[in-house]
């Protein structure tokens, strides 16, 4: 098994507050290639978290958790 970030936490908070992904993107001012990694579950930088949680007032836990997957 190995362990991977998932970003549905980060989604759900957006609906919560009424924010689409552009929202997210504009007042971050992330790149759209970090919000497509971020909607693929893919590695972004830490930075990148950083200005999310400073921007929605919020805790990492808040929007990314650690889940375990199969391998393959």
């Amino acid at each position: 098994m190995s362990v991977e970030f998932n970003y549905n936490k980060l989604w759900k908070l957006l609906i919560d507050k009424g924010m689409t992904r552009k929202d997210l993107r504009t007042i971050t001012g992330l790149s759209t290639t970090s919000l497509a990694k971020l909607s693929k579950g893919e590695n972004v930088n830490t930075n990148v978290l950083l200005r999310i949680c400073d921007k929605l007032d919020c805790n990492i836990s808040d929007i990314a958790e650690v889940v375990k997957v199969s391998e393959k």
